[in-house]
């Protein structure tokens, strides 16, 4: 069944025509990666899709029967509710149901009204309220909160005091739980860490509706779309298949205009050739063979089809100005922490010569705080940290700080180089597509990604031998990201990187660091490396027969974990609602007027609650600790099934 179709598709803002003749459909459980450039207008055709925005032609058919979700649409800007109380306002009709269904148990145990009515109302209730999940919509959104990267502890924050990246992740959780039959997401992996996204796939992997997704990370586009739509040039190509697939089918498709294009050319060089030669003879048959073949001109002139321009791109090139020794970068002992908060401690740490590190860790484990450290922005508590001989640095800061305010892109270059020419720096900003009067734009002006594409070109003027880097693929197109990788890969210096792009980091890494608060881990490859040796991976040097043998006890092994991990995660749910419901009669009995007089009663009360809630604190942890290995178990398990 098609769920959403777009036909003809045209807009234009002003003399500005964004796109033109966009048509594409998604189809019943379809996940459709949207991908583009920057400025192509892919938010544009979200906000037409949403109605915030009229095309200026063509249609958008959207089927009564679905419900669109968009992330948007669930801002929590302005709530002074607690981050739990907002995302379960997504369930605002089943706990109006629970209070109405409390109500009514009070009038039958008081004897109040027309039981049999009352008896009616209350089966009509709860058989509604139990076939809406409402047992369980709870646990779910305590559940998302914790995949999305909220610990237990952020649950009683208020909503005012929340980051803007905070504030993006309850937004998803709310669009989550929801449950449209069409998720329309836009860069939904901003402001996860790698767990958060790596739960997100697996979240939509078991969604039953399905997805539109703007996404620059190519990883999670090949987890989790079976459908890539590319706008570009102001036209949109499609194909059913996910973002790496799609790129090889891209190219065969250029490669193939290219062709076509080349041989209409030679055809058309052809044809002109005999018209002149029959021109020449200046007979009358050579005359009409002549007008002919004019005709045939025209008509192949008309079918000429121009091959799809490449889109301008950045041009990148890392040179260093010396080399380094061996030793690049010791590292021993570090620690760090702010106020009560430790982030890490006994961090220690070796890079070498050509060595491309990357660190990762979740959220808030002390990744930026790392490169800080290095770079001398902030200092550790404790340890030490030396560089080797010749060492040169070049910081890339994903706040982008580096670039002075109130002034021009012409003059942010300019002044650290004052011996470059206009002419030169003009050049060297033209190769970051600044060209034109683009050059005297105030940086305070710019897009996060020209900001971004401002700084690398500030670090590759630089001439360091060293490379730190923190998120540097953040805000940029793909295109953008595919040219800094090319660029990095032949940069003949060593490179430390913070970064949750596993398509970047498993182009480029030769070491992982893992950072958590007791230490730094190392693991040598890339990022498939490191899944395979955290998820212990059997290895396929054993024979074929063993290999089977020990696969299938392996696999039943892992569903007989998964099967007790599972019972358990429903026990912990049954006592958290539980205790839910007894420390909501105590809170509404000291709320009582009765209760409110009896001083006794109240400590006596105060203290129950107390440990009721510590009680449910320690089951809360054990539920989040066997849903986290619960995850990993699935995935490894999923592994070895295929």
């Amino acid at each position: 069944m098609t769920i959403a179709s777009i036909q003809k598709l045209k807009m234009e803002f002003g003399e500005n025509t964004i796109f033109s003749e966009i048509s594409f459909t998604a189809n019943e459980g379809d996940f459709v990666g949207l991908i583009g450039a920057n400025g192509t207008g892919k938010t544009t055709l979200f906000k037409i899709l949403t109605g915030e925005l009229e095309p200026t032609d063509g249609g958008v058919f959207i089927s009564s029967k679905i419900k669109p979700g968009y992330l948007e649409q669930h801002a929590c800007a302005g709530s002074v509710k607690t981050v739990f109380e907002e995302a379960l306002t997504v369930f605002t009709d089943l706990i109006e149901t629970e209070k109405e269904l409390e109500n009514i148990s009070n009038r039958l145990n008081k004897h109040e009204g027309d039981n049999q009515e009352l008896i009616l109302r209350q089966s009509i209730l709860t058989e509604k309220y139990q076939s809406d999940d409402g047992l369980t919509f709870r646990n779910r959104t305590r559940s998302t909160l914790t995949g999305l990267g909220f610990s237990q502890n952020d649950f009683n924050l208020s909503v005012q005091n929340l980051s803007g990246g905070q504030k993006s992740k309850l937004s998803m959780c709310k669009l989550l739980l929801s449950k449209p039959d069409l998720l329309l997401l836009d860069e939904p992996t901003n402001h996860l860490d790698i767990a958060g996204i790596e739960w997100l796939e697996d979240f939509l992997s078991s969604y039953k509706g399905s997805a539109i997704i703007i996404s620059h990370d190519r990883y999670f586009l090949d987890k989790v779309t079976n459908k890539t739509v590319e706008i570009s040039n102001g036209k949109c190509h499609s194909a059913n298949v996910s973002y790496s697939g799609y790129q090889k089918l891209k190219e065969e498709r250029l490669e193939s205009e290219r062709r076509q294009y080349k041989n209409q050319l030679e055809e058309i060089k052809k044809i002109e050739g005999i018209i002149a030669q029959q021109r020449q003879f200046a007979r009358e048959r050579n005359f009409i063979t002549a007008e002919s073949k004019r005709k045939m001109l025209e008509k192949k002139k008309a079918e000429l089809i121009e091959p799809e321009k490449p889109v301008s791109e950045i041009r990148i090139n890392f040179e260093t100005t010396c080399e380094t020794g061996n030793d690049v970068l010791f590292v021993k002992g570090l620690k760090k922490s702010f106020g009560e908060k430790l982030l890490f401690e006994s961090g220690d740490m070796q890079v070498f010569k050509g060595e491309h590190v990357f660190i990762i860790g979740a959220n808030g484990c002390g990744k930026t705080t790392l490169l800080k450290i290095l770079t001398k922005r902030i200092t550790a508590d404790e340890g030490r940290f030396t560089f080797g001989s010749n060492v040169k640095t070049g910081y890339f800061d994903q706040s982008l700080e580096s670039l002075k305010g109130g002034k021009t892109v012409l003059d942010e270059i300019w002044d650290e180089h004052r011996s470059f020419t206009e002419t030169k720096v003009r050049n060297y900003l033209s190769l970051f597509l600044f060209k034109g009067d683009d050059v005297f734009k105030n940086v305070d002006d710019l897009s996060g990604g020209e900001k971004a594409k401002l700084c690398l070109l500030k670090l590759m003027l630089s001439g360091a031998n060293v490379l730190l880097l923190d998120e540097p693929t953040n805000h940029l197109d793909i295109t953008s990201r595919e040219i800094l990788e090319k660029a990095l890969s032949e940069f003949n210096g060593t490179m430390i990187a913070v970064s949750h792009d596993r398509y970047f980091i498993n182009k480029l890494a030769t070491k992982i660091i893992r950072i958590d608060k007791n230490g730094f881990e190392k693991f040598d490859g890339d990022y498939n490396d490191y899944c395979s040796i955290i998820l212990n991976e059997p290895k396929t040097t054993v024979k074929k027969s063993a290999e089977k043998q020990n696969t299938y006890k392996l696999r039943k092994e892992l569903e007989s974990e998964i099967n007790k991990l599972k019972g358990q995660i429903k026990r912990d749910e049954a006592d958290i609602d539980r205790l839910d419901g007894e420390i909501e009669k105590i809170n509404s009995s000291l709320s009582s007027q009765e209760i409110s007089a009896d001083y006794e009663k109240i400590i006596e009360l105060t203290e129950t609650a107390d440990k009721l809630s510590n009680e449910q604190a320690k089951i809360m942890d054990n539920w989040e600790n066997n849903l986290t290995i619960l995850s990993q178990l699935e995935e490894k398990l999923i592994g070895i099934k295929k």
